[in-house]
């Protein structure tokens, strides 16, 4: 039985597999629906082969669907992938499922159904890696589902509405969502792309991060013949400063450095009789 170049590309659009590989299938199985099957197992025998190389580049999506805010990390191996079309919308697709599912692990997510074909998440992966000839790795995500909370998120680098190379998801409560709320949120999602803080205020920065500082500050001055006093005065002085670095409220606003973000924040609530209180953030920048 013999297949027309019409036959060769049916197949291809289906599988998106190389002309001469659909060749091959076609001759080897002499059924359409057989040869799908061959370029599968032949895909995942390529598949497994790159998942060995590294992965660095890729995108982070962030998708927000009603109460719920999905932020991804998905990578590739070059910008050249993270600009494909099916590569994109791999990563919506992923992002809105873990939305619609609240799926909050990578275990879970490479175990769920990914679509009405039936296949599951690990198989469009690996048929997505032997497609583009890439390793591609589902790295991270996380998630916030709280009716009680509204979200933000910020982009940097973005290729699409909802896919860059930096993103910030936030969320908060306030007493009434409006364009003022939207406008302030924004700014403080890309304030936190622009200084990266490690927690949200003094008391839930992480303490093992202040007493390696403090240790690095002892170490720093007890040659400097100073009185224990002034000592201990001049560290509590640069856990002070170290604050006002990696804590977002206890940083001074980029869009302004004369204010720190509490003070804003305490400013815009004063102003609107809002009551926005920063709840919780996600910043994954790619690679990292």
């Amino acid at each position: 039985m013999s297949f027309s170049s019409e036959d060769i590309k049916k197949l291809r659009d289906k599988t998106g597999a190389g002309m001469l590989d659909c060749k091959k299938a076609l001759d080897e199985t002499k059924d359409i629906d057989k040869a799908i099957d061959w370029l599968r197992k032949k895909g995942i025998n390529t598949a497994q082969k790159k998942s060995e190389r590294s992965a660095t580049d890729g995108l982070i999506t962030i998708k927000i669907e009603n109460n719920t805010g999905v932020i991804l990390e998905i990578n590739s191996e070059t910008d050249f992938v993270a600009k494909n079309e099916n590569f994109q919308e791999f990563c919506e697709t992923i992002s809105s499922l873990c939305a619609k599912n609240n799926i909050q692990d990578l275990d879970n997510l490479l175990d769920s159904t990914f679509d009405n074909s039936g296949n599951k998440v690990k198989d469009e992966l690996t048929n997505l890696i032997s497609k583009l000839g890439e390793n591609i790795v589902i790295k991270r995500l996380e998630i916030i589902n709280d009716p009680n909370l509204k979200l933000q998120k910020y982009l940097h680098n973005s290729v699409s509405e909802n896919s860059g190379k930096l993103g910030v998801l936030l969320s908060f409560s306030v007493k009434e969502d409006n364009v003022k709320v939207s406008e302030l949120s924004k700014q403080i999602c890309m304030h936190i792309a622009a200084t990266e803080p490690k927690s949200i205020d003094t008391d839930s920065l992480d303490k093992s991060l202040v007493s390696k500082e403090r240790d690095i500050y002892q170490d720093q001055l007890k040659s400097s013949g100073k009185p224990d006093n002034i000592i201990e005065k001049i560290i509590e002085g640069k856990i002070k400063k170290f604050y006002e670095d990696v804590c977002l409220l206890e940083q001074s606003f980029v869009i302004d450095n004369k204010i720190k973000i509490k003070d804003v924040i305490s400013e815009f609530n004063k102003n609107n009789n809002l009551d926005l209180t920063i709840k919780n953030y996600f910043i994954f920048k790619l690679g990292l």
